[in-house]
């Protein structure tokens, strides 16, 4: 596994954002996301030793496309110069939750998992609900050693406790959010010692399972809005 034609390409490109550029370097993206595809088979197999939900998987369904929708953004470059892939139980969906990566050149790159959707009403209220209902759980998770040696808890919150739920609950401060995300910023350098680095991955991820499998079991039964 050699992640040096990834941050090369995607270096590239994010200086060459542009159509013409990116359809002469079809041979140097092909490369790049084939190694970029072999990383995401070792995380598969190696995580799969404790998750068996992800074993199932395919990389190249769990990628997302380098073309940026342009249509609401004041930025019009045509790509995001960044490889990015979920691995959950239902591949790249953002439910069930599962383990997110990006890679991108400048130091941008992290390891994330969690739920990262504000647009998802019901699953909101179904994780609001589940933390109030199972406080002792969710206080364990986000302050055990292992969570809060990699991990501090992010995603978008309102100002007051939502109505509905006591202004006085021991996670009050919890329910306020609309996402609950994680993310484990990684330098650039970390990918060039993958030997090294791998197992540091795999730890990292490893970490955040407990908190993943708290935020399942509040969704289940949640259906992805039909589009």
């Amino acid at each position: 596994m050699n992640t040096k034609p990834i941050f090369h390409y995607l270096q590239e490109l994010s200086e060459n954002n542009n159509r013409e550029w990116y359809h002469l370097h079809k041979a140097e993206y092909k490369e790049a996301n084939a190694e970029f595809e072999a990383l995401l088979q070792e995380l598969i197999l190696e995580l799969g030793k404790k998750d068996e939900d992800i074993l199932h998987l395919v990389p190249k369904d769990l990628t997302f496309k380098l073309v940026r929708d342009t249509r609401f953004s004041r930025d019009k470059s045509p790509y995001n110069p960044a490889f990015r892939a979920h691995i959950g139980p239902m591949g790249k969906l953002p439910v069930p939750v599962g383990y997110y990566l990006m890679l991108k050149p400048g130091n941008g790159s992290f390891l994330g998992g969690g739920l990262f959707a504000d647009m998802f009403k019901d699953a909101t209220a179904m994780v609001r609900d589940y933390i109030a209902a199972h406080p002792g759980q969710w206080e364990e998770i986000i302050h055990a050693q292992e969570f809060r040696k990699y991990f501090t808890l992010q995603g978008t919150a309102l100002k007051n406790v939502p109505a509905g739920y006591d202004k006085e609950h021991p996670q009050a401060e919890f329910l306020k959010y609309k996402s609950w995300y994680l993310e484990y910023p990684v330098e650039d350098s970390a990918f060039l010692d993958m030997e090294t680095f791998l197992p540091q991955m795999i730890e990292v991820f490893q970490a955040m399972k407990p908190f993943n499998d708290f935020l399942n079991k509040a969704l289940a039964g949640f259906q992805m809005p039909a589009r």
